[in-house]
């Protein structure tokens, strides 16, 4: 690749140490992702700014791997948008985003599963809010300190600071 960037494969665990010592980091909740890639969202442009001064800066910053599923699951369907983004179109977007220098994807290690049992422990919830505990698990696990989202049932976990960067 040319590039003296980490490899995708080593981002991590390795870099979770890294994160803590990095200062203020934000990860980004799917729900920015999609307006900020979507055009027809009324929050396009506000988003659309605020992942740019991430994606374009020199701080480190983070997207948990399950938003990145989540946002292709998204703007594909074509239940939730009409007409759906391509497949290719969301796929290049993910592909654009992992092309910044800063950025730092989220995912599962081996000490994953003693932080989720924690967060759902702690925060009690169940069915669909399962999602929103493993991105709240994958932050802390990393160091992350604040998240950027849209979704204020976020707000219901308070070992980690969410916040709407759209409004405020």
């Amino acid at each position: 690749m040319g590039c003296n960037r980490p490899s995708r494969e080593l981002l991590g665990l390795k870099f979770a140490t890294s994160l803590r010592r990095a200062g203020l980091v934000i990860a980004v909740d799917t729900n920015l992702l999609v307006y900020a890639h979507r055009e027809d969202s009324s929050w396009h442009d506000a988003a659309f700014q605020r992942l740019a001064e991430l994606a374009e800066g020199k701080a480190p910053w983070a997207i948990p791997w399950p938003c990145l599923h989540e946002f292709i699951a998204i703007v594909t369907h074509p239940r939730i948008y009409d007409p759906p983004t391509p497949l290719d179109m969301a796929l290049e977007q993910v592909a654009a985003w992992l092309e910044s220098p800063g950025l730092v994807l989220l995912s599962e290690v081996e000490s994953y599963w003693e932080e989720i049992r924690e967060v759902l422990k702690v925060s009690r919830v169940s069915g669909p809010q399962i999602h929103d505990a493993r991105v709240v698990a994958l932050c802390q696990l990393h160091g992350v300190e604040e998240l950027w989202t849209a979704d204020r049932d976020l707000g219901r976990f308070a070992s980690l600071k969410a916040r709407n960067p759209l409004v405020a």
